[in-house]
């Protein structure tokens, strides 16, 4: 006699499909939340590590802070020409990768043809660094200096005794946080791109970093050296002192 076999019956079948959807409805959320919190800790303590490299920095340049550059793109990172605060302080970290940040998604203003790195698909790639060095923290020099590809007119050395408040005043962050959707911070309609889910690393003039999940927070910050937070209002502008020295 042959062995009888039992198939699966038809009810049976959506009852497994149905428990697997169920099981998959629990636990992708929270493999997707543990690759969002592992991207969050190589954020942070790639910021740590840059951070530490800049305070090296200062101690071999008579407390000066490095030069200040940003967005530079003509020529952008990579290749020859290109300036940034990350080649001035490379020499004490030796890998341009640390200012990559895992969740460094890119943006609409890496495809700018004038600002950006059309055919380049992140910050790092295109402007050298995921992370944003805050103007107010770095020494500004007149021809030397520049954002966007355009020079600085003007000259402000920053050295570690102008900070009234080193341990609060923020001197690098990652470029996008989820909150940049409000307008106040100049990021939308046009260059905004959500990178981490939660907020964002912030590295302090003092070497410390943190990671910042609230607008309040971010604004509390201290942005200038003589101890202006980010937030407030500059009563010779109207604007925030995010606007002049973020």
């Amino acid at each position: 006699m042959k062995p009888s076999s039992h198939a699966f019956t038809l009810i049976e079948l959506l009852v497994v499909i149905a428990i697997i959807a169920i099981l998959a409805a629990i636990l992708f959320p929270v493999f997707a939340q543990a690759r969002e919190k592992a991207r969050e800790t190589v954020c942070i303590s790639n910021a740590r590590q840059i951070g530490l490299q800049v305070r090296m920095y200062v101690a071999d340049y008579d407390e000066v802070m490095p030069i200040f550059y940003a967005y530079n793109s003509q020529p952008p990172s990579g290749t020859p020409g290109h300036k940034g605060i990350e080649l001035l302080i490379l020499p004490y970290g030796k890998s341009t990768e640390l200012f990559r940040c895992p969740s460094d998604l890119g943006g609409p203003a890496v495809s700018d043809p004038d600002y950006g790195c059309p055919g380049r698909t992140t910050y790092h790639s295109c402007y050298g660094s995921s992370y944003r060095f805050s103007k107010g923290s770095f020494s500004v020099v007149s021809g030397e200096s520049s954002q966007n590809n355009y020079l600085y007119s003007w000259t402000r050395m920053v050295s570690d005794a102008s900070f009234a408040l080193p341990a609060e005043t923020r001197m690098m962050r990652d470029e996008m946080f989820p909150f940049f959707t409000e307008a106040k911070y100049g990021y939308v309609p046009d260059y905004f791109r959500q990178w981490h889910v939660r907020g964002g690393g912030v590295i302090f003039v003092d070497g410390h970093a943190k990671f910042t999940v609230a607008s309040g927070a971010f604004d509390a910050q201290v942005v200038c050296p003589g101890g202006e937070r980010s937030g407030d209002t500059n009563p010779d502008t109207g604007e925030m002192y995010y606007w002049g020295c973020d």
